[in-house]
């Protein structure tokens, strides 16, 4: 109940924003605007044609720039970005937290990532290059290297003082202070609840927790994602190969990991990417698209081809003509519902080469019990439709050979594609559906001409 009252209130302050801009009150509509968080005016400005987004964008107040940019997708924060000048962007982005700095950064201009560099001190700068070190999609390049750090040797009492003398406070989503030896390796966690329920003079080691494990910031986003979804995590701690602290993760950047993974595996399917604006120029998103049209088209040649090759088939018995798309269909259905599986599986980690085989005799299994199902039904219709029960016969086992073909290309071409450095969000559904049809058509036609030719 309240998040539905949330959203509908969020959908009123939009609606309302966008009444006072039609308007012409630009003072207000500023106003507005920068009452907004900054993760939601970077929505609204997603939300915007070309025109009406640079208006926008002109209305923000410059101090909330630079966290703004971070929430935008690739193409908009570009767009953006081109417009501003030199000292725009140093201001923007000076302020911001390593990790979000590290993101964004790349981004930039050569010259303007001399300058932003330049306007940092030492402590930022050697932190910032620790989390460049390390591959976006990585959990060193998602971590923040802004930590708060205890020994084990100290008392309760003196880390409570250290805390009330800390200049800018402690970090934002901060649930626990990271334990550490003189030389720096990861020991533990001292949560915060701890530390204010026990006896002040308890040391550190007595009251802090052993069983949060660090990050290797070698690990994928995806897996740093599952340690949180498993653990119920709010930070974790980031380490080297040799157990050296290196940072921290919050769950804030595990929230976007997830949306960008499910935008992904959503647009993929199309043949689109997450980053694309919707807003994008008529012809740079027609250059984009045309890649997968392209593919298309000649997948779809390749199964005009095989019908071409029963030509004669068609032209005597005419039927098939009518009934070639429920094969190709029904193969086509049957096989998005095991990739889909097969993808979310890898996506998530719970698909590997270890338990392939069992998903793969599973999902023939359930393809041989449909394929029966169906096969019956259709053969049904075909035969009181066109009065063959040969003509029935044949489709009915074109369906059986298409649907078990499905099933096989579904849950192998995932972890091939995989293999092949190749993202099977992107290509899984193009191959498949090639495979569906050209298996459907062989099959339907070649026992066609074999049977009622």
């Amino acid at each position: 109940m309240t998040a539905a009252a949330s959203s509908t209130t969020d959908d009123q302050r939009f609606a309302d924003l966008h009444q006072v801009l039609e308007q012409g009150a630009m003072r207000k509509a500023a106003r507005m605007l920068n009452a907004l968080q900054p993760a939601e005016i970077a929505h609204l400005l997603e939300s915007q044609p070309p025109k009406e987004r640079e208006l926008v964008w002109g209305l923000v107040d410059a101090e909330y720039d630079g966290e703004i940019l971070t929430y935008l997708n690739d193409d908009v924060r570009e767009q953006l970005i081109s417009q501003m000048d030199a000292g725009e962007l140093v201001a923007a982005v000076g302020g911001l937290d390593t990790d979000d700095l590290a993101d964004l950064i790349q981004d930039l201009p050569v010259a303007i990532t001399s300058e932003v560099l330049k306007s940092l001190d030492q402590q930022r700068r050697e932190r910032l290059r620790t989390a460049l070190a390390f591959p976006e999609d990585s959990a060193g390049g998602l971590m923040n290297t802004d930590t708060v750090t205890v020994r084990p040797e100290v008392t309760l009492d003196v880390v409570m003082r250290y805390l009330r003398r800390l200049k800018d406070g402690l970090p934002d989503i901060t649930d626990n202070l990271i334990v550490v030896n003189r030389e720096g390796y990861y020991l533990g966690v001292l949560y915060l609840t701890d530390l204010l329920t026990h006896d002040p003079d308890e040391t550190v080691a007595e009251a802090m927790t052993l069983a949060v494990q660090a990050i290797p910031a070698t690990w994928g986003a995806r897996e740093v994602a599952t340690r949180f979804e498993q653990h119920d995590l709010v930070t974790a701690p980031v380490v080297d190969e040799t157990g050296q602290l290196l940072g921290r993760i919050t769950v804030d950047d595990v929230m976007d990991v997830i949306r960008e993974e499910a935008e992904h595996q959503f647009l993929g399917q199309a043949g689109l990417s997450e980053t694309e604006d919707m807003f994008a120029p008529v012809l740079l998103s027609a250059r984009r698209r045309a890649l997968w049209l392209g593919v298309n088209l000649l997948t779809a040649f390749l199964a005009a081809w095989v019908i071409g090759r029963f030509e004669d088939t068609i032209q005597q018995v005419v039927a098939l003509a009518v009934l070639m798309p429920v094969v190709a269909s029904m193969g086509g259905i049957a096989g998005t519902q095991t990739l889909t599986l097969a993808i979310r599986g890898l996506a998530v980690g719970q698909l590997s080469t270890k338990n392939a085989r069992w998903l793969l005799w599973k999902e023939l299994a359930v393809a041989a019990i449909n394929s029966v199902v169906w096969a019956v039904v259709v053969a049904a219709i075909a035969a009181y439709w066109f009065g063959d029960p040969q003509i029935a016969l044949v489709i009915g086992a074109a369906i059986t050979i298409n649907l078990l073909a499905a099933a096989l290309a579904g849950a192998l071409l995932p972890m091939a594609l995989e293999r092949f450095g190749i993202d099977p969000a992107l290509a899984g559904g193009v191959i498949l559906t090639t495979v569906t049809d050209v298996v459907g058509f062989l099959a339907f036609l070649g026992l066609a001409t074999l049977f009622l030719v």
